[in-house]
């Protein structure tokens, strides 16, 4: 039992980063942009996140507030993933270019930017960049009261985590309201359908496009940010991010661009991402990391041969749109 508890809170824990690179990407493959440079945006959230924490606590001191760094961490992270998908957005709406090119190019401009500046502020301070600890309980720690989180079982499984755990749920939530019940969301789902539908239905494309992309990129770029305060310790590690943004584009898929499913998605991704860790099976671990990229295949094949519209992408993804041809 004990076992399997501490397999699904590290499932979770690993999960929470790409639930938010998942998200982000959901909102903006709705109105039919596919961004390929999430990996780039969380690289550029976590080493700018982890700054803004970093230069409060040093300039702050003994009177740094911890609840002030996790804001300020959480709004610079996503700032930078919003002015990364701005750039994206201009490109491949405004410019028409193609979003398969540019959302490479984004990749590898975000990854080397972000390491960039985590390493010019390594260099800088002449040793590892950490927050104090008394500001890293404030990342890693539970918003819930402790009688909650020693109710046995649940407790730790269900109230034991970070905030971020409880935040990324609650934007999932919101963005599953918002896109299926509201008449905003229903436009938005209809310009990543057809956009000369909507457009000539009096929906603004590039407004909708414009908003989706850029608050996507933003929510991506909080992803990187989780993971540094989180599973890395709150320590800059220019290769700890890895690999974490091209799965949440595979999850994306996996989840059928479905904000909820992006929440049980993401854990479930979270405990085969660490699974060659729990099982001691004479296997290379190698073969456990790319479980969650053969698991995306199954799915994609079961999902085209069923043949179901609601479980397909949006009509135009990945398609820049021509008003001159409606």
């Amino acid at each position: 039992m004990n076992t399997l508890l501490n397999l699904l809170i590290s499932a979770i824990v690993n999960g929470t980063p790409l639930m938010y690179g998942t998200l982000g990407e959901i909102l903006t493959e709705k109105t039919g942009n596919l961004n390929l440079g999430v990996e780039g945006m969380m690289y550029m959230g976590g080493a700018i996140g982890l700054a803004g924490a970093f230069y409060y606590s040093k300039f702050a001191g003994a009177n740094a507030n911890g609840i002030l760094a996790v804001i300020i961490a959480i709004l610079l992270s996503f700032l930078a993933g919003a002015a990364a998908a701005l750039i994206y957005s201009f490109i491949t709406i405004s410019l028409r270019a193609n979003q398969n090119v540019t959302g490479l190019a984004l990749a590898i401009f975000g990854t080397g930017l972000g390491q960039f500046i985590g390493e010019t502020m390594r260099v800088k301070e002449g040793g590892y960049i950490t927050v104090s600890n008394e500001l890293k309980t404030y990342f890693y720690s539970s918003p819930f009261p402790a009688f909650l989180q020693n109710i046995p079982v649940v407790g730790k499984l269900i109230f034991g985590h970070s905030i971020f755990v409880y935040l990324g749920i609650l934007i999932a939530c919101a963005m599953a309201f918002y896109i299926s019940k509201t008449r905003y969301g229903l436009n938005l789902r209809a310009v990543g359908e057809s956009p000369a539908t909507a457009d000539a239905a009096g929906i603004n494309i590039m407004k909708n496009k414009y908003l989706a992309t850029v608050i996507g990129g933003g929510i991506s770029a909080i992803g990187g940010m989780v993971y540094i305060m989180t599973i890395a310790g709150g320590v800059w590690n220019h290769e700890g991010l890895a690999g974490e943004g091209w799965l949440a584009v595979a999850l994306v898929i996996f989840c059928l661009w479905r904000p909820l499913n992006a929440i049980w998605g993401s854990f479930l991704f979270g405990a085969l991402m660490i699974l060659y860790l729990r099982l001691s099976l004479p296997i290379p671990s190698e073969i456990y990391k790319i479980l969650p990229y053969v698991v995306t295949v199954v799915v994609l094949v079961i999902t085209s041969m069923r043949r179901k519209r609601e479980n397909q992408p949006p009509e135009s993804l990945g398609i820049a749109y021509f008003r001159e041809d409606r």
